[in-house]
């Protein structure tokens, strides 16, 4: 049990190390730049900042295009998950309208913006084919059309995961009672999933808020809180110390979503039993259901369309004859060919080295008989992590990094995603560690084997699924990320995302759509491999029998 307390000791003051070193150290060492002069301690920059002349026109743009955009995502994730759940509609058509809902995470944020560009402008795709531009694109037509895509795949799949765990014999039963169309879809819906959209909303709220891929596209005159903090670091005449207080002023709104989350977990309604009814046949709802999530999934797919057009024909829209020669282009070129393997190499070593963090954190929490004190610190860590968006992180170690050995390099980019997309891959291996049986490491201890032992002999092997689903977190996310990555990579260290900001102010727009592609379909085999993996290992796990008896014989390992 000692031995046992020490090596859990162990991983605990590692994780807490890596998290002071690269999350509580940049952050305050960010707060001190926005509250410490020359001459000392000021609120000279706080000051200077809010009265500056725009400075809340674009903390109120940020606030109303974030609100605006998270209700409407929250409504299409809420259809396209009832289309899913609450219809009768052939299971492959739910298996696409899934599929449609989680393809906006697999693209950077920055794509969004130039296929917007591209399809809505004077010379879209979809002005060509509609004969009209319907909005200006530059301002708050184009960020709202990014921002409703952007939050689709979170939201959806928090509602969708909420649903499945709602007892849908609650509509019988409220049928059966007399209730109305109306009155039952209160109550055997609505109502058990309020705590979750507000959850959704929220989420969506902040991501919006927060990113800066879609502004930097197509943001034009409408000027944002994530333009403003990226021109005031990154712009002609930089400005840190004002730059760090707009950093700490986006920390507000993701601090109170965080709180505000907490307080909504009150509203979700907890079933003791949970009923699979099947739903009555309704050809009128299926048919109705079916035609509003075919609206949606054109939608959706037809403002990605461009991005497979674009690169495919000469050049757009003059010269429309089919043509590879961007593809070409893009691939004969050694530079991009280099930034892919950046991009490609700090995804896995993100994956890998975050799932082991992960991994380790969940263990002290789920798996341990460590003192309380060690939990609320892996508690803390997770929940601050989800409250840091990734802009004021770049801003953070763009300052604290400064002139050493860590700058520009695909280690720092690494260490910041890992700390980055913390608190979801923490909480995924939690959830799944919880499940198992708590008996295993004391049965081993009393049968001579070690902690360590058992946690890769055992345990590992029963949580091999959910670690990879974590490593396919980690990976998809690395590939995309753009807000911290802008502020730290180097000439040398470029990735793709970085590499299509680049392009952007160059106007080499088919190369940004190749390797947007070249993002996407790494993204998909990635996710596609990753999902046969953990389905497989899910559908054979480790069997408890099993488990047990390769406690008494080490020589053996778990299959």
């Amino acid at each position: 049990m000692r031995r046992k307390n020490w090596e859990l000791k162990g991983i605990f003051w590692i994780i807490t190390l890596l998290f002071v070193g690269f999350l509580a150290a940049p952050i305050l060492l960010l707060l001190g730049k926005s509250l410490v002069g020359e001459g000392g301690f000021t609120w000279e920059f706080y000051a200077s900042v809010v009265t500056r002349e725009g400075f809340l026109t674009a903390l109120g743009n940020s606030f109303a295009v974030a609100a605006a955009s998270a209700v409407t995502a929250t409504v299409i994730a809420f259809l396209m998950a009832y289309a899913v759940h609450y219809t009768g509609l052939p299971r492959w058509a739910k298996r696409l309208i899934t599929a449609i809902a989680t393809l906006p995470m697999f693209l950077p944020t920055i794509t969004y913006g130039f296929a917007i560009i591209y399809s809505f402008g004077k010379q879209g795709l979809l002005t060509r084919l509609l004969g009209r531009q319907f909005f200006d694109i530059y301002g708050f037509g184009g960020l709202l059309v990014g921002y409703v895509i952007y939050p689709i795949p979170v939201a959806f799949l928090l509602i969708h995961n909420t649903m499945g765990f709602v007892d849908k014999k609650t509509i019988i039963v409220s049928k059966a009672m007399g209730d109305r169309d109306l009155a039952t879809f209160w109550i055997a819906i609505l109502r058990p999933l309020l705590g979750t959209l507000g959850g959704a909303f929220i989420q969506a709220f902040f991501l919006c808020f927060t990113d800066f891929g879609i502004p930097a596209s197509v943001g034009g005159g409408y000027e944002v809180i994530a333009t403003l903090l990226y021109n005031q670091m990154l712009g002609g005449i930089p400005d840190f110390n004002r730059g760090a207080v707009i950093a700490m002023i986006l920390l507000i709104p993701s601090i109170s979503s965080i709180c505000i989350l907490q307080l909504l977990e009150r509203f979700n309604i907890r079933y003791t039993r949970i009923s699979q009814a099947d739903l009555r046949k309704n050809p009128l709802r299926d048919t109705g259901w079916g035609v509003s999530s075919t609206v949606i999934s054109v939608a959706i797919l037809s403002i990605f369309a461009v991005i497979f057009v674009v690169p495919l024909v000469e050049e757009w829209p003059y010269q429309t004859s089919f043509s590879l020669e961007h593809f070409a282009a893009v691939f004969t070129d050694s530079e991009l060919i280099t930034v892919y393997w950046h991009s490609l190499v700090m995804a896995l070593l993100t994956a890998f080295l975050g799932t082991l963090a992960a991994y380790g954190a969940a263990l002290i929490t789920a798996r341990s008989t460590l003192p309380p004190r060690y939990k609320r610190v892996i508690e803390s860590i997770a929940l601050v992590t989800n409250a840091i968006p990734g802009m004021v992180l770049g801003v953070a170690y763009l300052f604290l990094f400064s002139g050493s050995g860590l700058q520009n390099t695909l280690l720092l980019m690494i260490l910041c995603n890992i700390v980055h997309y913390f608190s979801t891959p923490y909480l995924m291996m939690k959830n799944s560690l919880s499940k198992m049986n708590a008996g295993w490491e004391t049965t081993a201890m009393l049968m001579g084997d070690s902690w360590l032992q058992t946690i890769l002999r055992v345990v590992t092997p029963n949580a091999l699924s959910s670690l990879i689903e974590v490593f396919s977190y980690y990976f998809i996310n690395s590939m995309v990320t753009i807000s911290a990555l802008i502020f730290i990579a180097g000439a040398r260290t470029m990735v793709l995302t970085t590499m299509i900001k680049q392009l952007q102010y160059v106007n080499r727009f088919n190369e940004v759509f190749v390797l947007s592609l070249l993002i996407l379909a790494t993204n998909l085999i990635a996710k596609g491999l990753f999902s046969c993996l953990a389905s497989y290992k899910a559908s054979h796990p480790v069997k408890e029998r099993r488990s047990i008896q390769l406690f008494g014989n080490r020589k053996e390992a778990v299959q």
